[in-house]
């Protein structure tokens, strides 16, 4: 799956982990509604290309999930700022 990295020269590899590192900066810094996005841009940095879809629950579940997901924010990070910023397309 990684054979490429073999390949690589040193300066390439330290491209390639900046890269790597920026793309997971970008997602780590998301905030607020951007939370809950699909991300395929972070996943096509993998070198394998593939147009996998996603399994996409039926609301009922998906909503559980977002919910439960919600409920986790405030286990894992409970003095983090909360905002009450309507969602905007």
């Amino acid at each position: 799956m990684d054979e490429d990295l073999s390949g690589m020269t040193r300066e390439q590899l330290l491209d390639e982990v900046k890269k790597l590192r920026q793309a997971i900066r970008e997602h780590r810094d998301c905030s607020g509604h951007d939370l809950c996005w699909h991300h395929p841009a972070l996943w096509g940095l993998l070198p394998e290309k593939t147009d996998r879809l996603p399994v996409v629950p039926e609301w009922p579940e998906f909503l559980r999930g977002c919910i439960r997901y919600r409920q986790s924010l405030d286990e894992q990070v409970p003095d983090a700022p909360r905002s009450g910023e309507p969602y905007r397309e």
